[in-house]
Formats: C-alpha cells, structure tokens, sequence
C-alpha cells in the first residue's frame, strides 16, 4: 500500500476512526498521510492513546513547525509524546511552545512513570471561593475550551490550597447570585499526591466514583487532576505489562509484528534462561532419586501429573495474589492470615485430585488396563498423599511470592506463572519421593 491508495485525510469524520487507519499503514505512509490532517483533527489524534505511531507524528508535526497543534494537545498527553523524543527533537518542540506550557510540561516529565503526576493533567478550573455562581459560569464559557475537562471546578482560598471542589451540576442548578461556600457541603476534599501510585489513584476513583481526582502539593494547592480516562489508559498499559511478565516474558512496547528479531530475543530470552537454569534443579532432584526409580520404575509415570497439579494450584494462588494486592484487598502485613486460609482449601482440593489419582489407578488395575503389581494399593495411596502436600505446598508458595517480591520493591507481577511452576516442580519432586520413601519402604522401596 503507498500513501495515493489510501483514503483522503477528511474522508475520515471521527478521530477514533482516523488513528485506526493510521495504525494500519507504515510508519511512513502514517506520518505522510496524518500530515493532510487539518490541526484540530490531527490534535486530537496526537491525543489518542491507541495511536501507534505518536511519537514519530509528533516529531514530524515539530519539524513542521505547526505549533497549533502542539498547543491544543492535551498537557499531560503532550508531555508523553515529548518524553520519547530524542533530546534535541524534544528542545525543538518546547521552543515552539509558550514559557508557561513550556513549565507545565517541564514539570510533568519530572514524575516517575507509574505515578499519579505522570498521568495528570495541568488543565483544569481553579476559582476563587469568593465568587458568586454567576462569575463561576462565566468564567468557565470564557475558558473552557482551554481546559481538558470542566467536571469539576476546584476552590481555593487567598494563597491558592484547596477548600472544596463543586460539580458542574452543581452550578447549572445554582441560583446565579449563590455564592460558592453556600454550595459547600463542608466536607474536606479527597486528593492524592503526586508520588501516589496510579493503582492508588484508581481505587480512589472507584471508591468515590469520581470522573476527576485533584492531586496536591504539600501546601495543599492544587497542582493538577487525574481523569478517568487517564487511569483506565494507564491501567490497561499496567495490565498488558504484567500479562507479558505473568507468561514469563517482558512487555513489547510495540505490536507483535512490528517487534524487531533482537527485541524479541532480549525481551524473551532472559526469562527463558531464568526458567531453564530453575529446570536444571528439578534434573538434580530426580537424579537425587535414582535409586528410587530404578526400584520402582512405576513411580516415573506419575511424575508430570504430580509437577503439573503443583504448579496449577501455586499459579492459581499467585493470580488471586497479584489482584487482591492490585486493588488493595491484601496488605502486605495480610501475608500470614493469607497463608493460614490457602492452607485449608489447598488441603481439600489436594485430597479430592488424590482421590481422582487413586481411583485411576484402582479402575485400571481392576479393568486389566495395567498392572501396578500386588502393592497397587500403596502407589494409590502415595499419589493420594503426594498431592495433598504438593498442591498445599504449591499454594502456599503461589501466595507468598507475591508478597515476598512486593517486600523487595519489585512488581508482584514478576510472580510468573512459569516461575511458579518451576519452584513447585523442584520442591514438588522432593515431597512426591519422600511421600513414596515413607510408604512404599520395606515393599517397593
């Protein structure tokens, strides 16, 4: 496809419908084609956060010198785009702004990601609390469309720290000559800092079911808002994260199809020498057993079930793990009273596949399917009692991994599935054979 066989820039009416197109095509048909978008329309796909291709548009719209675009970008977006450019493209495009955007920005791309300053906006409706209804209303027709969202407007006392903050609804429905205090509940205002974490801003939208959550300094002025829109762009870059590191690999940054042949190889590789150096334990382990296997080969047969059901129930736990933490469910300090109800389940779900395991091998000895030999009821009941200890050992460490990984400042998530398993597999083995030592010695063993 080249760039004449593509639809005209205006053919496309909605902004959602122009970023799909512009996701589809190269990178350089995209920068060609989004320049024949008009500034508003080409604004507000810079704005997208399902664009592909925004930073290298936004170099081009720079190199342009369209500055009425940069301007009508959202801050906190904008400041996005910006932080991926090189340094001098980045200079560039901060020359063509305003000493006060210029500021805004700056400071916006001080906060580390992840944080509640990283996915704020600096546009929104700050007020005097000594106004009436009516100067509130006039002032937002006067400034509106210079402000990303007017959901809420923030009041403030003589040295600019936050009273209370009033819903658009409030005023419409407002007497004109109110003034604001009337409309005043008298409750504080919830905030958040700007080093909060966006998992902690997120819990306070819900909670609150806010559409804005003011963030504030240590003087309590207000310094920007986080909108729900940002959060759930931010959680759903979160989300897509820790399903690359929960699979046992990194995120992509980057389409499947479009990450390079070293990318793939540095973002996959690590993970998989982690894991198969982890695998190399679980060789040592059998060899450990040896002899027990040459004495009762039968044993070897149930090896991948015992190693899977262990891993199925530590990853099981793990998941569970990583969402409560998420969403705050779990405090850190929660970790015993996590353990001591794994414990209970984990047992009863780990007799009931031990039960599963030792009819199997009753049904098949009686069917004449396979002979076990004349200790068949032994090996049913050492499956039976491995799985118990496997699958409550596989659950304990499934939940206290997390936990560990979050007392060392790392992400939860980092508890892969796979890495789970391989800890279970080690482990697993060494109680499935002590179980077998313990039962089997004297007759198989």
């Amino acid at each position: 496809m080249n760039p004449t066989s593509t639809p005209p820039a205006d053919a496309f009416r909605h902004v959602p419908d122009a970023v799909i197109h512009l996701n589809a095509l190269k990178p350089d048909e995209a920068i060609v084609w989004a320049g024949q978008l008009d500034d508003a329309t080409l604004a507000g796909v810079l704005e997208s956060p399902e664009l592909r291709r925004g930073p290298a548009i936004a170099q081009a719209v720079v190199e342009a010198g369209r500055t009425g675009i940069l301007q009508a970008v959202a801050g906190d977006r904008l400041a996005d785009l910006l932080a991926q450019l090189p340094q001098r493209e980045r200079d560039a495009a901060l020359r063509l702004l305003s000493p006060a955007t210029q500021a805004s920005l700056a400071r916006l791309m001080t906060y580390p990601e992840g944080t509640a300053g990283s996915i704020m906006t600096t546009e929104f409706v700050e007020i005097p609390e000594h106004w009436s209804v009516a100067q509130a209303l006039a002032h937002i027709r006067q400034t509106g469309q210079q402000h990303e969202t007017v959901y809420a407007l923030y009041v403030v006392d003589g040295q600019r720290r936050l009273r209370f903050v009033l819903s658009l609804r409030q005023l419409v429905c407002a007497d004109p000559g109110q003034p604001l205090v009337e409309l005043w509940n008298g409750s504080a205002p919830i905030t958040t800092q700007a080093q909060a974490s966006r998992e902690e801003v997120a819990r306070l939208i819900r909670l609150y079911d806010f559409l804005a959550l003011p963030v504030v300094d240590d003087a309590r002025r207000v310094i920007g808002i986080v909108t729900v829109d940002d959060v759930i762009d931010a959680l759903m870059d979160e989300a897509q994260e820790d399903m690359n590191r929960f699979g046992g690999g990194e995120r992509m940054g980057a389409p499947y199809l479009e990450v390079g042949f070293l990318d793939m190889l540095r973002k996959r590789g690590g993970w998989l020498a982690m894991l198969f150096v982890g695998e190399m334990l679980t060789a040592s382990a059998m060899q450990h057993f040896e002899v027990e296997l040459e004495k009762a080969v039968v044993l070897a047969m149930f090896i991948p079930l015992i190693m899977s059901s262990g891993g199925n129930s530590g990853s099981q736990a793990t998941s569970l793990l990583i969402r409560g933490l998420a969403l705050g469910e779990v405090r850190l300090l929660d970790w015993w009273r996590v353990l001591l109800r794994e414990l209970p389940p984990s047992a009863l779900l780990g007799a009931g596949l031990g039960a599963i395991g030792f009819a199997r091998i009753l049904l098949w000895q009686r069917l004449g399917l396979y002979d076990y030999g004349e200790h068949h009821l032994l090996i049913a009941f050492t499956i039976w009692a491995s799985l118990v200890g496997i699958v409550c050992f596989g659950s304990s460490i499934g939940s206290m991994l997390p936990f560990v990984l979050q007392r060392l400042g790392l992400d939860p998530a980092s508890a892969s599935a796979p890495l789970v398993a391989t800890l279970v597999d080690v482990l697993g083995l060494v109680i499935y054979f002590s179980v077998a030592a313990a039962v089997l010695g004297g007759t198989l063993l």
